[in-house]
């Protein structure tokens, strides 16, 4: 379900069609298909080595497309990814404003700084910066862009559990906001539930499982149905319950 109010709602959808990806006789994604509907939420699990990443760079456009494949993306691009990958001989700001056009550079990075509370930090060099900073720098040059399209790549992997909620909470606001579609790659089921109205289990290189996730917002573990999805999910990642209690 995407948020109300939001401003993707008049923008293309998100089409994948026959993407096949192989790394010599590894065939990592077969043939994929995948739909997105503009201003979504979705969480993509899969198992180490299922081709999350794979599928996350393609739609980045970080990797080539592959012959016989066909790609209709919400433009423009953002992606975050699990490390920062901000440049430490450059300022929090001139991190938010790499890349962008024009002497309104600074005055438009510093207004997606105060968006991620980071409007403190505009003058800080990231070598200075906590682990929650840094990825909220790399979430503030990612919006900085408008993004249409709004990927993440396990950007929490590497928080402590009070940053992450944190983090998720910023997530959410920030989608209510603006409104980008949205694909997250996680290993964290919990986390899926929590952030995502659907949820995909990518499995031998395609979408093994569809699921939707109809809780209503803000989310918690105890709510009615949360464990649930949880099994579900888990049992199509092929997880015992046993293992995951």
């Amino acid at each position: 379900m995407a948020p109300a109010n939001n401003p993707a709602h008049n923008a293309a959808p998100l089409r994948v069609r026959n993407l096949t990806r192989r790394f010599g006789a590894n065939t990592v994604l077969d043939g994929l298909d995948l739909d997105l509907a503009p201003g979504s939420f979705t969480a993509l699990l899969g198992r180490s080595g299922s081709g999350k990443s794979t599928l996350l760079r393609t739609l980045a456009e970080l990797d080539p497309v592959p012959k016989g494949a066909r790609l209709d993306l919400p433009r423009p691009v953002a992606v975050a990814f699990q490390e920062p990958r901000l440049l430490p001989w450059k300022t929090v700001w001139q991190n938010v404003a790499l890349g962008l056009p024009g002497r309104e550079a600074r005055s438009r990075a510093e207004a997606a700084l105060e968006e991620v509370g980071l409007s403190h930090r505009v003058e800080a060099w990231p070598a200075t910066l906590s682990g929650g900073e840094a990825q909220r720098t790399a979430l503030a040059r990612a919006l900085v862009r408008s993004p249409r399209l709004l990927l993440l790549d396990e950007p929490f992997a590497a928080l402590d559990a009070l940053t992450r909620i944190r983090m998720h909470a910023l997530v959410l606001e920030l989608w209510r906001h603006h409104g980008p579609t949205t694909l997250i790659v996680t290993h964290d089921v919990d986390e899926a539930v929590l952030l995502a109205d659907r949820v995909l289990v990518l499995e031998n290189g395609r979408i093994a499982e569809d699921v939707a996730v109809e809780l209503p917002r803000p989310r918690r573990h105890a709510d009615p149905g949360f464990a649930a999805l949880r099994r579900q999910l888990l049992g199509a990642l092929g997880v015992a319950l046993e293992e995951a209690a």
